[in-house]
């Protein structure tokens, strides 16, 4: 298998120019905001920038909508992301 791949876990960008999807469980639980891949009722995988906080994954929807979700895998958010 291909160092920083996760099985069964399609691959949203290819190169090298994006940090490698880690699983969850790797990811900083100190309200960092990360890149986090969930997936939603419609089964459709998002790709959000999130945080840990209250026990929970959380992320904005929409510009005034929080919620809470269950990413499956992380990477470091970009330096260019302008969400806050």
């Amino acid at each position: 298998m291909e160092p920083g791949v996760l099985p069964g876990v399609p691959s949203v960008h290819g190169g090298d120019e994006m940090a490698a999807r880690q699983p969850i469980e790797t990811a900083p639980k100190d309200g960092s905001k990360v890149t986090v891949y969930w997936k939603d009722s419609n089964g459709v995988i998002n790709e959000s920038i999130a945080q840990y906080r209250d026990a929970g994954w959380w992320t904005y929807i929409d510009s005034d909508t929080q919620k809470r979700v269950e990413p499956t895998s992380w990477r470091p958010t970009s330096e260019d992301s302008d969400d806050e």
